[in-house]
């Protein structure tokens, strides 16, 4: 089975199209690309000078475009990252609060001295854990809300600065 696979895969292999030099002409003539000759002619001075100032005044509203998108960057990375830093400290503060928890209730259940108690302590240690973890999402939500949307002021900002110097 392998002797006609290796064979189809040959001969499927060693079938290449003609280059485009050796493929029949079916009657369709040759044309050669027109050659204009253009006249060597002065540019008068006035038109030299307005191109230059056009060059000049395209040069200067690149530089300040790309000085203004530069600013815009680090403007928006410098508020991002002060966000990114307190939703950071959020985070370990909550890592803080549940590890200190976890730990009183690993010292609660050593007390434990019937399953109905332990039931009991597990159930309120649950309920509470919930309601914990509840309200720490809901903080780190209007944290990174913030950000965001701290974040896209400055650039609606600057964006409408920028249209507003254009017009």
């Amino acid at each position: 089975m392998t002797k006609t696979t290796t064979a189809t895969s040959k001969a499927k292999t060693t079938k290449h199209a003609a280059p485009w030099s050796e493929r029949p002409n079916y009657g369709i003539p040759k044309f050669a690309m027109p050659q204009f000759d253009l006249p060597n002619m002065e540019l008068p001075e006035a038109f030299r000078e307005m191109a230059e100032k056009g060059v000049e005044q395209a040069r200067d509203a690149y530089a300040k475009a790309s000085e203004e998108a530069a600013d815009l960057l680090e403007n928006t990375y410098e508020t991002a990252a002060k966000r990114a830093t307190d939703y950071n400290r959020k985070l370990i503060e909550i890592t803080r609060t549940n590890t200190r928890a976890a730990f009183d209730y690993v010292h609660e259940l050593l007390g434990v001295k019937s399953p109905s108690e332990f039931i009991a302590l597990t159930t309120a240690q649950m309920r509470k854990q919930f309601e914990i973890v509840s309200e720490q999402n809901k903080e780190l939500s209007a944290l990174a809300q913030e950000l965001a949307t701290e974040a896209a002021g400055i650039i609606k900002t600057s964006v409408s600065k920028a249209v507003n110097k254009a017009t």
